[in-house]
């Protein structure tokens, strides 16, 4: 599906006021937990009578039953319907659907929670670009992880080259006619999976598929009595001849090549390997032996070089020794990550790594250093906890790691203008700290004008070998506007200029501009003004804006300017708290007419002039000065 902001033909784009949508919630002894699921539905900034809520009971024992059913007598909008337990999710969701009336349809899991205007934005989404199911971004919540992070906002991705695949459980949007057309239905009496079948097909069957990733749209919770239906115990061999079936009918819609290799990778992640882990070890040999049978079908039928190459070391490692029928190099394998942590990687001098698990180049169990080979997987793991500026120098605050391997080298690295500056980083309570001065940050030069990307970079080494050495773009963990306000910087012999931090569109790496004119990222955006007096008597202006890092002699004046004249007038300077300036002037001799009201600033080499707008009305300052009258 190529990218486009157009509906497919016959759909309606732009708002609808009277799009509904139908929110399905299956219901099986969460009690505790349906305040804050139904109550994250009822406190939709969607208005409630577009909502409706089918709520369908799944035989529950713990007194869901009696809640919901006294919530209805409250919210209109409600269906409770109760029928006996059925074994899994799939059934009470076809029950809803069956109840369904709105444009659109979504699934809420009855332990988890909706963000308060996650309805609103995703049937916006959907009305706009006439998408079939619209993803909203997912944020993992006590305990549980996000199943995939949504970052970037798409109205139109492919299933091919985007991370929605990765998702394929039920709670999204779609639009309920799409379902009813390709009847699209749940897997019903199973406990786990039971969504996979219709997420593929719904994926395999979309014309639009829309990504809305700039507002947290759902919240999945973990339990805490560890009672998800993701970690309940089960048979994995039927669970696994189960995935067999379902992957065969994807195989029949997809042929062989590139893109079904895509794909497959998500289910050697997601389902096939997966068991292998901590209810593998659980099990008696024999056992562990049933799972490796069931396996290997799997394995023998979809496992090419472009998907076993594109899995990482313990996976890789996993489904060669399943292919190869490695029953007890397989289990030393799992029990190196799950029972204990592998040990730092294996560098060789040409600076390939290989991951520290068992058998790595032992001659009696010869498994290929392919599966072990970790280089281009050797990624930084880095969070940027804080930055802020004081007196013109840039602090950064950070964590950074090369997983298993140690650290002895931390660097802030600058690039732009065809150019790469790197600064040392100081190590501190398990972190590290950089400062970055533009006067000194181009190897002792001031920092020339322009966009420089922000990185942070790690040395380390491993086990053997020479050291290993990563890069990874700066991305704030919090936007904060007094941080990324335009400010005046001092940058030593260069002069003054303009600096702002900005995140860069649409993956949100942080960038420093340097702008001598002030032109790219305008500063004194919050300047306004009012006259005081009369025209004729005691006339004054007075202005006031905030200039962070404005020098202390730096010259600020009130000018009036018209299409042809400039008059400077005498101006006095306030300083605040928070780099406010408050600006005042008396009309003294100013000539006569009509001006705009203006404010010129001048540090350096660097000069700028700023409009000053009306404090009492929409529009510039304006002063108009009536001629003198004559003397009698």
């Amino acid at each position: 599906m190529a990218a486009t902001d157009s509906p497919p033909p016959g759909r309606t784009a732009g708002p609808a006021p009277s799009d509904t949508v139908s929110v399905i919630v299956p219901v099986h002894n969460t009690r505790r937990y349906l305040d804050r699921s139904l109550g994250s539905v009822f406190a939709q900034t969607l208005p409630q009578d577009r909502i409706e809520v089918i709520a369908v009971d799944d035989g529950s024992t713990d007194g869901s039953h009696a809640w919901l059913t006294e919530a209805a007598r409250t919210h209109p909008n409600l269906t409770v319907l109760h029928r006996p337990a059925s074994g899994g999710a799939g059934r009470p969701r076809n029950t809803g659907l069956a109840h369904a009336t709105g444009d659109y349809v979504f699934f809420l899991d009855s332990d988890d929670r909706l963000g308060p205007q996650a309805l609103a934005r995703l049937t916006r989404m959907a009305r706009t670009h006439g998408s079939d199911i619209v993803y909203g971004r997912i944020v993992g919540a006590d305990g549980r992880a996000a199943p995939v992070d949504l970052r970037t906002t798409n109205p139109r991705v492919s299933l091919f080259d985007s991370p929605v695949y990765w998702s394929l459980a039920a709670y999204k949007l779609f639009r309920r006619s799409f379902l009813d057309r390709h009847r699209l239905r749940f897997v019903e009496g199973r406990l786990l999976a039971e969504d996979l079948p219709f997420g593929i097909a719904a994926l395999l069957r979309a014309d639009v598929v829309s990504v809305l990733a700039d507002y947290d749209c759902y919240y999945l919770h973990g339990r805490d009595d560890d009672s998800n239906a993701s970690r309940q115990d089960t048979d994995w061999p039927e669970y696994l001849a189960y995935i067999a079936t379902v992957l065969a009918d994807l195989a029949a819609q997809v042929p062989p090549g590139a893109g079904r290799d895509t794909l497959m990778v998500r289910h050697f992640h997601g389902e096939i390997l997966m068991p292998f882990a901590a209810p593998y070890l659980a099990r008696a040999p024999a056992g562990r032996r049933d799972m490796a049978d069931a396996a290997r079908p799997l394995v023998a039928r979809y496992l090419t070089d472009r998907v076993l190459a594109a899995l990482p070391p313990r996976l890789r490692l996993r489904a060669h020794c399943l292919r190869a029928g490695l029953d007890d190099e397989l289990t030393a394998i799992v029990r190196a990550d799950t029972a204990t942590r592998p040990g730092p990687p294996h560098v060789d001098p040409d600076g390939r790594a290989y991951a520290a698990y068992p058998y790595f180049r032992d001659p009696a169990h010869p498994v290929p250093d392919a599966c072990y080979d970790l280089t281009t997987r050797l990624a930084l793991r880095q969070r940027l906890t804080g930055h802020h500026w004081s007196d013109g120098t840039l602090h950064l605050h950070g964590t950074a790691e090369l997983p298993g391997l140690v650290a002895h080298a931390t660097e802030l690295v600058l690039r732009g203008r065809g150019a790469e500056y790197r600064l040392p980083a100081r190590h501190l309570d398990g972190g590290w700290h950089a400062a970055l001065d533009p006067a000194t940050a181009a190897d002792g030069a001031p920092l020339p004008d322009g966009i420089w990307g922000l990185k942070v970079a790690v040395t380390a080494h491993g086990a053997t070998g020479p050291a290993v050495r990563r890069a990874a773009w700066l991305h704030p963990e919090t936007d904060d506007p007094r941080t990324h306000a335009p400010r005046i910087l001092g940058r030593g012999p260069a002069g003054p200029t303009v600096a702002a931090l900005f995140l860069s569109h649409p993956h949100g790496h942080l960038h420093l501009d340097l702008d001598a004119r002030g032109v790219r990222r305008p500063i004194g955006g919050d300047l306004h003004g009012r006259i005081t007096g009369t025209p004729t008597r005691r006339t004054g202006i007075t202005a006031c804006l905030t200039l962070p890092g404005c020098p202390a002699d730096a010259e600020l004046q009130l000018i009036l300017a018209d299409a042809t004249r400039m008059a400077g007038l005498r101006t006095t300077v306030e300083r605040g708290a928070g780099d406010r300036l408050t600006l005042r002037a008396r009309l003294r001799g100013a000539p006569r007419g009509t001006w705009q009201v203006a404010v010129r600033f001048i540090a350096g080499t660097l000069r700028l002039r700023w409009p000053v707008a009306a404090s009492d009305g929409p529009g510039p300052l304006t002063l108009t000065l009536p001629p003198r009258r004559p003397r009698r």
